[in-house]
This record gives C-alpha cells, sequence and structure tokens, in this order.
C-alpha cells in the first residue's frame, strides 16, 4: 500500500466513524476505498469489520450521558445483536454475495420508510408499548435480523436499527441512537472474533481505519449530539437513500 492510498484509508476511517455514530453507513465510504486500494471483498469486509470496532466504542463513549438507566435495554439488545451477529459472520463465508445484493436496498428502504413514519407510528402504538416496555417479539426480530445482516456486510445497518427502535420503543432519537453505537460496537465485535479465525485479514488496512474511525468517533458524537430530533432523522434519511443508490447502482 503506497503512501497515498494509506491516507486515503486513513481518511476513509475518519469519514465511517463520524457518520457511523450519527447515523450509521460507514462501511459504504471504506469498503470501496479498500477495494479501490487492491484488496479482495471478502478481505476488504472483514478487514473493515475490525477496523471499525474502535469507532463504534469512542462512539458510544461519546453518547455515554444518552445511555444512562438503558442498562436492561442493552442487556437484552446486546444478547440479540451477539447472536445475531454471529449468524451474519457465519453466512458471509457460508452463502453467495448475491443473496444478500438483492435483498439489503430492499431493508435499508425499508427501514427509511419506519424512519419517516415513526411519529405516527410510535403515536398509533402507544398503547402497545405500554404492554410491552421493552419493545416485544417484533422488535427483537428485527433487530436479530438487522444484526445478522450487520454481522455480513453492515451498510446502513445503523439506519434500521433506529427505525426499529423509534417504533417499538417509547424513548428520545439521541438515546436510540446511543444504544444503536453500542450495539454495532457489540455486532462488529463478535464478527471480527469469529473472522480472526477463518479468514484473511489486511492488518494495514485494519490499523488504518482503527485509528481513523477512532477519531471519528469521537468527532461523530459531538455533531451527533447537537442535532435536533427532526434533523437526525433527515439525516438519517438522507444516508439511507445515497446508500440505497450506492448498492443499486455500483
Amino acid at each position: 500500500m503506497s503512501l497515498w492510498e494509506a491516507l486515503a484509508v486513513f481518511a476513509a476511517g475518519i469519514g465511517a466513524g463520524t457518520i457511523n455514530t450519527i447515523v450509521g453507513s460507514g462501511t459504504l465510504i471504506t469498503f470501496p476505498v479498500l477495494l479501490a486500494v487492491g484488496l479482495p471483498p471478502v478481505t476488504a469486509n472483514v478487514s473493515n469489520t475490525l477496523g471499525l470496532i474502535p469507532g463504534s466504542l469512542t462512539g458510544a463513549f461519546g453518547y455515554r450521558s444518552e445511555l444512562k438507566g438503558q442498562r436492561q435495554r442493552l442487556l437484552r439488545l446486546g444478547l440479540v445483536a451477539l447472536t445475531g451477529g454471529l449468524t451474519g459472520a457465519i453466512l458471509l463465508l457460508a452463502l453467495p454475495s448475491e443473496a444478500f445484493d438483492t435483498i439489503v436496498p430492499v431493508l435499508i428502504g425499508l427501514a427509511l420508510v419506519l424512519v419517516v413514519l415513526q411519529p405516527r407510528l410510535s403515536r398509533a402504538l402507544a398503547a402497545r408499548r405500554t404492554e410491552h416496555e421493552h419493545g416485544g417479539p417484533l422488535l427483537y426480530v428485527g433487530m436479530f435480523l438487522a444484526s445478522a445482516y450487520g454481522g455480513y456486510f453492515g451498510a446502513a445497518q445503523g439506519v434500521i436499527y433506529l427505525s426499529l427502535m423509534g417504533v417499538f420503543l417509547q424513548d428520545s432519537l439521541q438515546r436510540l441512537n446511543a444504544t444503536k453505537n453500542v450495539l454495532a460496537a457489540i455486532v462488529n465485535g463478535i464478527a471480527a472474533l469469529f473472522f480472526l479465525f477463518v479468514a484473511h485479514f489486511d492488518w494495514t488496512a485494519v490499523a488504518l481505519i482503527a485509528i481513523g474511525s477512532t477519531l471519528g468517533g469521537l468527532l461523530g458524537a459531538r455533531i451527533g449530539r447537537r442535532l435536533p430530533p427532526t434533523a437526525l432523522r433527515g439525516l438519517i434519511v438522507i444516508v439511507g437513500a445515497l446508500a440505497i443508490a450506492k448498492l443499486v447502482f455500483s
């Protein structure tokens, strides 16, 4: 990897760490850059997964105030994320990429619809949320599938997380965003641990993305925590739409 290629990967890590903390979809920044510098797709994917973990951790740290009082939620959803992320990592090596290439844009599109309709759906489900204060079975099924997708590839995983939690949980978007950052760290962590035993990493790329995403996670937390709910929801929709366009037309 040349100096300029290394700088490009490092910059991509900063961008991915920032956007992942605020919304999600940072993989759409780093993954194409890793391919452009010559890494094979699977090596790029697993190296990216490991490199983004520090960014998720610093992003969660930046949102530590919003995480207060969410211990039980994090334990429940963290277990779901752990099992889903491991499932997705196994699927990466077991299934052809075409299987997910078709459905991923559809999943992101549905997530964006949920984000846009979230205030109205939340009011409609208010009674149900009183009955199931932790979200109920539909939330857990959805979060498991989103985590499996995250372990497989992860682009716009945060968008899907936020859309599901926004509909099924009674809480502010900023607090849910804090939860999302922790869950993303869990998914990336378990997937990377699995890949360590079965896949090849480019350790230079891992290090560059890790350093970049660490800085990006701190930056993203400072920016994201200042955004009002409407602006944050609008940013989620924009990033998700760009993710769909990237996946469909690339």
